[in-house]
């Protein structure tokens, strides 16, 4: 296996299309997390990769590992353990009115595993780069020492370590603030990804950027990727994407990449009526995993990642259900959204 990516899956009940919680009486039920996303992603682009987690050895888990089988995502690793599913409750936002999340996720099994409960020597076997997400250290406290434990040993066996740094305020409530957590994990990140919120309050590294502006300047996005950089001297790059949110319809979306030697800048698409933003940040993640490794010029992977996400702006639920022919034809220009026959 090539890719491991670890974190929490959970079930996913949204309100039908744009409708507010129980406007009808019902719910879509599928699932999502942001490290599952990104193997998802993987998967539709050929990609030998497997997911790790600790699920509840019900039915519903047991649903959850065969959708994400259907994908082809290697479920080998999967843990099953006490607790139960993590549940998050979707209001999709139109115009001015914002997209709402709800967690309901104590006492899940991952929030439950505990240091010790992954044999990190077995699951990491053969394993050449590992995900991670901000997400999974701020589930619990036991939670963020598994994922400690999880980037030290990659680190030890020479793996690749990506993190995206994913800042989630309705999680951190154990006690510990999120960049005393993320600030001693990223010790141990070689490729970063964030947005401007993500540095800031993951890592405590400030930087003059209003993101409500609606146009945002990319020049101040070199300096804080600057300061990271310094911050954290074995961190090979940060990418940190750019969207611009005119409304919950319309959002200017974009990224840059700094590996130290260069500062790269994406193509900016202007993303008209979304029908589902969640997940957008993981498909870019997934996308750049792929980029880095499939292509030389880093200027082309981080293209790459910002034309996945695009288009994950058009598809309903966490996971982006793109191909590497489909995100290459919008890298080339084609962005016209003809039938194709």
């Amino acid at each position: 296996m090539r890719f491991l990516t670890f974190g929490e899956i959970m079930l996913r009940l949204k309100a039908p299309g744009q409708e507010r919680f129980f406007q009808s009486p019902m719910l879509e039920a599928t699932f999502g997390g942001g490290e599952a996303n990104v193997a998802v992603s993987l998967a539709n682009y050929g990609q030998d990769v497997g997911f790790l987690t600790v699920l509840p050895d019900n039915p519903i888990g047991d649903e959850c590992v065969k959708e994400l089988r259907k994908f082809g995502v290697d479920v080998s690793r999967i843990l099953r353990g006490p607790g139960r599913m993590g549940i998050y409750y979707l209001e999709g936002g139109a115009n001015q009115l914002p997209s709402k999340v709800v967690y309901d996720r104590a006492w899940s099994a991952m929030a439950l595993a505990k240091p010790g409960d992954i044999p990190w020597d077995e699951v990491l076997e053969g394993v050449e780069w590992f995900h991670i997400t901000g997400i999974t250290p701020a589930i619990s406290e036991t939670a963020m020492e598994l994922s400690l434990e999880g980037v030290k040993a990659a680190k030890e066996r020479g793996v690749t370590v990506s993190c995206d740094l994913n800042y989630r305020k309705n999680l951190w409530k154990y006690g510990r603030k999120a960049s005393q957590v993320m600030g001693e994990l990223a010790n141990y990140v070689d490729v970063a990804i964030a947005n401007e919120e993500d540095v800031q309050k993951s890592l405590g590294i400030t930087a003059d950027v209003v993101v409500e502006s609606g146009r945002l300047d990319r020049s101040k996005y070199k300096a804080l990727g600057d300061k990271v950089l310094a911050a954290y001297p074995n961190m090979k790059m940060i990418a940190i994407t750019l969207r611009e949110s005119q409304s919950a319809d319309a959002n200017g979306w974009a990224a840059c990449l700094n590996d130290r030697e260069r500062f790269y800048e994406s193509k900016r698409y202007m993303i008209s009526d979304i029908v589902d933003r969640v997940g957008g940040g993981d498909s870019f993640a997934g996308g750049l995993i792929y980029g880095l490794n499939a292509y030389e010029d880093r200027q082309k992977a981080l293209e790459f990642a910002v034309a996945a996400s695009c288009l994950k702006h058009s598809i309903p639920g966490d996971f982006n259900r793109v191909g590497v022919a489909d995100v290459e034809k919008l890298m080339g220009g084609d962005g016209t959204g003809r039938v194709q026959r």
